[in-house]
């Protein structure tokens, strides 16, 4: 027998639900998701300052603009900073003859929320060749409006870039089998499309081992009698050489000298700026090479339990068996590598942050529509429900389905990640477990508003991100003022009367808690500033007092 997936055994997978039988209707859904993904995705995109990771990337745009390519930033591959580059200039010509203004940071981060919203139509397309598509629209309006997908895609970090462009090499993967066996002489094309589309996700991360998740689910084929669905070794060079060129068009930049030896740096660890990661209240090493001697192998579970929604995490727990039921298909295997390729290294390296979740947000909304789907076809069937009233019940319970997380995200915008549900504390435990990811310096801005205003000539500024605070500093037309790391002790020592100390939630670490821990049990603030509700920065104009006790924390 064949693979059995709904691309190649569509009748396998017919039993869709009300909502997805029609075309005209999965169409008008499918529109309605990436326009309420869209607007959740770019509502307020400029909000939040710039985090320490989004001015160097920033800091690249400019670089380009006057020197063309080089290799700063070199460790990141080319293919976002070429996107942010376009997106910058053109925020800059629209700026010129709009009566807004777009902010930097919105220009900055709008390629990620746009491949973001992109990626429901993907998830749409990948979950209907899997499963049918009463799965592949469910997992798509659950991805639109999750505020953990949307906090994601509203950053300027890869991540989002990442899952687009796997998605598309899943989906062109997929096709190329489902063409295969149905007996189309072209179901190459569709190979060399996913090789072209694996070189684009490379160009945006270097992450060559998830190319194990396309192998492994061909090769779960490879020895079925009667596979049609073979590259053999021609093939397989062809895939390889179109996968090279196409890397190397869309990241020109691994051809310096320069990127190599920012790569080479990277890899050997020598680039990580800060000594730990703070986890629910606790300090831990946050390096890849320091394995469960790091942050916990918790980390990501916990993740999952608070910072889901509440409908969503309830279908997730009932889906996931069902992927393990031989009536789900060959599909099936795709997810098992998928999860397995991320999960298993994940768990045990030591080095941790929220946005790497990214990429499995997208599987954990299939296994979740999954759920949906035999949870309401039982309860339909419990309830004996037929003729007019059935569809009527479906359409019903896929609102209620979406309207949990939708307003889940309405409650939290702008500040999406500080999304908590009620197994993790609410609203107000906003922060308390990821701070680092959560906050994301995000009211750096607020806080140099008011060091700007009140700073005397020749002020010196500590906190733990001293360019970010200069940054925003210029923008406040403060030149004169001081930046240092709260981490450089030889600077805390310089440290003096009228001169400011930053304290930020999530820059906590083994090199400052020590400060932190004096400036707060003070229990003296200059000022304070919040996210979501959610204290984020304090601010502390030094005396001569508390400059000499400062100075004594660091010997």
């Amino acid at each position: 027998m064949p693979p059995t997936t709904a691309a190649i055994f569509p009748d396998a997978f017919s039993d869709n639900l009300a909502f997805a039988r029609r075309r005209t209707t999965a169409f008008a859904l499918i529109t309605i998701f990436l326009l309420l993904g869209f607007f959740l995705r770019t509502n307020q995109l400029g909000a939040e300052s710039l985090g320490e990771d989004e001015l160097n990337k920033l800091q690249t745009v400019a670089e380009y603009r006057t020197n063309g390519l080089t290799g700063k930033n070199g460790e990141h591959p080319f293919l976002m900073k070429g996107l942010q580059t376009v997106s910058i200039i053109g925020a800059e010509r629209l700026n010129s003859v709009l009566p807004v203004t777009i902010p930097t940071e919105a220009a900055l981060r709008f390629p990620l929320a746009l491949f973001g919203t992109f990626s429901i139509l993907l998830i749409f397309l990948l979950g209907s060749a899997l499963f049918g598509r009463s799965i592949g629209l469910v997992a798509a309006g659950i991805l639109a409006v999750e505020p953990i997908a949307i906090g994601f895609d509203r950053i300027a970090k890869e991540d989002s870039l990442v899952v687009f462009f796997f998605l598309l090499t899943q989906i062109l993967w997929v096709r190329s089998q489902a063409a295969a066996e149905r007996g189309d002489s072209s179901w190459v094309w569709y190979a060399w499309g996913s090789a072209s589309a694996f070189a684009a996700l490379m160009a945006s991360k270097y992450y060559p081992h998830l190319l194990a998740i396309s192998g492994g689910y061909y090769n779960v084929f490879k020895h079925v009698p009667g596979n049609r669905w073979n590259l053999l070794t021609k093939r397989w060079i062809i895939f390889f050489l179109v996968m090279g060129f196409s890397f190397l068009i869309l990241n020109p930049t691994i051809l310096l000298p320069e990127t190599w030896r920012e790569m080479l740096k990277f890899s050997s660890e020598n680039r990580i700026g800060h000594d730990s990661y703070e986890f629910m209240g606790v300090l831990y090493r946050n390096q890849m090479s320091a394995w469960l001697s790091g942050v916990p192998w918790t980390f990501y579970y916990v993740f999952i339990a608070v910072k889901t929604s509440l409908t969503t995490l309830l279908f997730l727990l009932i889906g996931l068996p069902f992927m393990f039921r031989r009536k789900m298909g060959d599909g099936r295997f795709l997810i098992f590598f998928w999860a397995f390729m991320w999960f298993l290294p994940f768990t045990f390296l030591g080095g941790k942050f929220t946005r790497y979740f990214a990429f499995v947000t997208p599987l954990l909304c299939i296994v979740a529509a999954t759920g949906f789907y035999f949870s309401v076809k039982w309860l339909l069937e419990k309830l004996r429900a037929n003729g007019r009233v059935r569809p009527v019940l479906e359409f019903a319970m896929l609102a209620c389905l979406m309207a949990v997380p939708f307003i889940n995200s309405l409650s939290s915008a702008p500040h999406y990640r500080m999304f908590t549900n009620v197994i993790g504390g609410g609203k107000m435990a906003g922060g308390a477990y990821f701070p680092h990811d959560e906050f994301y310096d995000g009211a750096t801005e607020k806080a140099m508003k008011l060091i700007a205003n009140y700073a005397v000539q020749g002020a010196a500024v500590a906190s733990e991100t001293p360019e970010l605070y200069a940054f925003y500093a210029e923008r406040q037309g403060r030149l004169d003022l001081r930046f240092v790391s709260l981490s450089d002790k030889s600077e805390v020592n310089r440290l003096s009367r009228n001169d400011f100390v930053v304290l930020a939630k999530g820059r906590r670490y083994f090199s400052n808690t020590a400060y932190y821990n004096y400036l707060q049990q003070e229990q003296w603030t200059t000022a304070e500033f919040d996210l979501g509700g959610v204290p984020a920065v304090s601010v502390y104009v030094l005396d001569d007092a508390a400059a000499e006790n400062l100075r004594a924390l660091s010997p």
